[in-house]
C-alpha cells in the first residue's frame, strides 16, 4: 500500500505535469544527454540569419527524411516503425554529420477523408519526430508533393505522384494523365495536363481544396506541439508550407513574378496565420518560390524568387532547393562539376535572401547515386557543399575571404535507409513492385541504406557527407571554408590547397582535411562551435586559433578557450568548442587531422602565418 509521502509525490508530480496522461508526453522533457548549459535548440530569424537563444549564428545541416514518405508501403511515413526512427535519427548523427532535418509529411494520409484529420497517422508522424528531436537533431515539418498527387496517375503509368488525397483528385474530374515524350518525371510538371489542371485548381481554390489543406496543416501543427514536450518543441525550428510550388498554368497576362505576388504569396500569408493559431506564431515559416526560379536551364528558368514579397524576416526565411539539371540531363553538361562550379547559383540564394532580409535554406539539393549519370555524382555533390560553405571557389578563398558570405543552411535529398529494399506497389499496382532505389520514379539518391545486417551504412563518400562546418557561431561569421579531400573513384579531390605563401600552415595540413573559420565576437558568453566529423577524433585534431594553439584539444571545461566536447544526444558524435571573452574581435580557427604529433615550434609558426594572413585578408 502506498505511504502518504509516496501520494504526495504522485499528487505534485501530476499538478507539475511531470507524469504522462492518456498517453500524452509531459509538458517538459529532459534535454539530450550530453547536452551543455549554452545547448539551445530553438532557432530563430534574426538579422538575415538563423540564430539560437544566445544569439549565436547557427547553421542547420542534414537531410530531407525521407522519400519514403511519398510511398504507399509504410502508410505515408518516413519510417514503419519507431524503432526504426531512432536507428535512422543516431546514424543521421553519428554517420552523416547532420543537426537537422527536413521531416515529410503526406497531406494524402493525413487528411484521407475530407474534413477527417486522422489522428493516428499524426500521433505515428510525431512519434517518429521525437527520435530525431530526442538525439538533439533540430527537425522542420513539411507536406510534400510531387506531381500533387499519386491518384492523379494510372495503375499502368510511367509515373506516379504523391501529395494530395483521392477526395481532391475525385472532385476535379481531371482528364486522363499523359505526358508525351517525358524522359524524365518533372516534365509531367509542365506537360502532363491532369497535373497542371491539379495544381492550378489547388492555388485558385477550386471546390475549397486549399482551404482543406491549410485546416489539415492548422489541426496537425496544432497536433504537434501538443505531444512533443516543451523542451522538444524548441528544436522544431519552423515548417515548411508546400513542396516546389508551380502554377501548373498561368492564368490570361499572369507571369511567374505575378504568379509569386497574387497567387503564392497570399497563401503564405495564410499558412502564416495558421501557424499561429497553432502556437508556431515564434517559428518562421520555411516558403520557397516557384520552383524554377534559380533552375540553372535557361529553357526552365523563371522569373520569381519572391521578388515583392518584401521583407521576410523574422517571420518568414527564404526556402529554396537546386538541382544541377544540366548534370542531370547527361546532355547539357559534359565531364564532371570543377571548383566554384556551383558559386554562382549558390550566390544567387545568398543575395535574394539578402535583399528579403531574411536567412536563407536550401532545403533540397543532391544528384542521382544511379544511372548513367551517376558518374558525376563525386564532384556535383563536392561542388555543391564547397558552395554552401562559401561563395568563392578554392582558387579564390585565400586572397579574398572577406567576400565568402554566410554559411548556408541546407538538407540534401535524402537519407532513406530502406534505399534498395522497398516493396513498393507503383500506383496500386500489383504487378510493378517497385525494390530498388528510392522505389518512386526510378529515383535513386538516398546517402545510406541498411547492411544485410540491418546496420546503418552510407552510400557516398563519408569525407564528402560528415563535414566540418559552424554550426553556432558566437557573433558574426566573416568566412569559412573546408578541404574535405573526398574522393572521385581512388581520385582525392583537393579544390582549396593552402597557399605556398603559409608554408607552415601547408607542412601542418598535410594532405589531411581542414577547415577555416573567421568570426567576429559578438556580446554573448556561449562558445562557438563547430561539428568535428569522425574523421577528426580528439587525438588526431589539431587546432591553430588566436585563441590557442593546441594538439589533441582537451575536453571542454568553461576555463578552456579550445575544447572538444559531445553533441547532444548520446550518439558518440563530437563539436570544437572555442571561447572567445570579447567583443568585435575578429578570430580566426584552423582545424586540421592532417599533423602526427606537430611540435610546439610548427603550431607557434603556423599561428604567426594565420595571424598576419587573417589581418591582412580582412582588414
Amino acid at each position: 500500500m502506498p505511504t502518504i509521502r509516496a501520494r504526495l509525490l504522485v499528487v505534485l508530480a501530476v499538478l507539475f505535469g511531470s507524469l504522462s496522461v492518456a498517453g500524452v508526453p509531459p509538458a517538459t522533457a529532459a534535454p539530450p544527454p550530453g547536452s551543455l548549459w549554452f545547448d539551445d535548440p530553438t532557432v530563430r530569424v534574426q538579422n538575415g540569419r538563423f540564430t539560437d537563444g544566445f544569439g549565436r549564428e547557427v547553421v542547420l545541416r542534414g537531410y530531407n527524411v525521407s522519400g519514403e514518405t511519398k510511398l504507399a508501403e509504410n502508410g505515408g511515413l518516413p519510417f514503419a516503425s519507431v524503432a526504426d526512427a531512432k536507428k535512422s535519427a543516431t546514424a543521421l548523427r553519428a554517420l552523416g554529420g547532420g543537426n537537422a532535418v527536413r521531416f515529410l509529411l503526406s497531406w494524402a494520409y493525413a487528411e484521407p477523408v475530407r474534413g477527417q484529420v486522422d489522428t493516428a497517422y499524426l500521433d505515428a508522424a510525431t512519434a517518429q519526430m521525437r527520435a530525431f528531436l530526442d538525439v538533439g537533431i533540430r527537425v522542420y515539418p513539411e507536406f510534400h508533393q510531387d506531381l500533387f498527387s499519386r491518384y492523379l496517375f494510372d495503375a499502368d503509368s510511367w509515373y506516379t505522384g504523391d501529395g494530395a488525397p483521392k477526395w481532391a483528385v475525385d472532385a476535379g474530374d481531371y482528364p486522363d494523365e499523359f505526358c508525351g515524350i517525358c524522359l524524365f518525371w518533372g516534365q509531367n510538371i509542365t506537360q502532363n495536363e491532369a497535373v497542371k489542371r491539379a495544381a492550378h485548381d489547388f492555388w485558385h481554390n477550386a471546390r475549397g481544396v486549399q482551404d482543406a489543406f491549410l485546416t489539415t496543416a492548422g489541426k496537425t501543427m496544432a497536433y504537434i506541439e501538443q505531444h512533443v514536450g516543451a523542451d522538444q518543441f524548441k528544436g522544431i525550428v519552423g515548417f515548411d508550407p508546400y513542396n516546389e510550388p508551380h502554377p501548373g498554368s498561368y492564368d490570361s497576362g499572369q507571369t511567374s513574378r505575378t504568379w509569386e505576388r497574387d497567387v503564392l504569396w497570399p497563401f503564405y500569408e495564410r499558412f502564416r496565420a495558421r501557424m499561429d493559431a497553432a502556437g508556431w506564431q515564434d517559428k518562421p515559416a520555411l516558403v520557397e518560390p516557384n520552383v524554377f526560379w534559380n533552375a540553372n536551364l535557361d529553357f526552365q528558368k523563371q522569373e520569381g524568387g519572391l521578388l515583392d514579397a518584401g521583407k521576410l524576416g523574422p517571420r518568414y526565411a527564404f526556402n529554396t532547393h537546386f538541382y544541377d539539371q544540366k548534370a542531370i540531363s547527361g546532355v547539357f553538361m559534359w565531364g564532371k562539376a570543377q571548383d566554384g562550379q556551383y558559386a554562382n547559383d549558390f550566390g544567387t540564394v545568398r543575395d535574394r535572401a539578402a535583399a528579403a532580409q531574411t536567412a536563407a535554406v536550401v532545403s533540397e539539393f543532391g544528384h542521382p547515386l544511379a544511372g548513367n549519370v551517376s558518374d558525376k555524382a563525386p564532384t556535383v555533390l563536392k561542388a555543391m557543399y564547397q558552395a554552401l560553405d562559401s561563395r568563392l571557389p578554392g582558387a579564390r578563398w585565400w586572397s579574398d575571404p572577406a567576400s565568402s558570405g554566410p554559411v548556408l543552411s541546407a538538407s540534401q535529398w535524402h537519407w532513406d535507409i530502406y534505399s534498395g529494399r522497398h516493396h513498393e506497389l507503383m500506383n496500386g499496382n500489383p504487378d510493378k513492385v517497385q525494390t530498388a532505389g528510392d522505389a518512386w520514379n526510378d529515383e535513386d539518391f538516398s546517402a545510406v541504406r541498411l547492411d544485410d545486417s540491418g546496420k546503418a551504412t552510407l552510400r557516398q563518400d563519408a569525407r564528402l557527407l560528415d563535414r566540418l562546418y559552424p554550426s553556432a557561431t558566437a557573433g558574426t561569421t566573416v568566412a569559412f571554408t573546408y578541404e574535405d579531400r573526398s574522393r572521385d573513384g581512388s581520385t582525392t579531390l583537393t579544390w582549396n590547397p593552402v597557399p605556398s605563401s603559409l608554408p607552415n600552415v601547408a607542412r601542418l595540413v598535410g594532405s589531411g582535411q581542414y577547415g577555416l573559420l573567421l568570426w567576429r565576437s559578438g556580446e554573448g558568453s556561449a562558445p562557438t562551435e563547430l561539428h568535428l566529423p569522425a574523421s577528426f577524433p580528439a587525438s588526431g585534431t589539431t587546432v591553430v586559433s588566436d585563441l590557442g594553439a593546441v594538439h589533441a584539444p582537451p575536453s571542454y571545461t568553461s576555463a578552456t578557450p579550445v575544447a572538444v566536447a559531445l553533441e547532444p544526444g548520446d550518439t558518440g558524435s563530437r563539436r570544437l568548442l572555442l571561447t572567445d571573452k570579447d567583443t568585435g574581435v575578429l578570430h580566426y580557427a584552423l582545424v586540421t587531422n592532417g599533423a602526427t604529433a606537430p611540435s610546439a615550434d610548427l603550431l607557434d609558426a603556423a599561428r604567426a602565418e594565420l595571424a598576419a594572413w587573417s589581418a591582412k585578408a580582412v582588414s
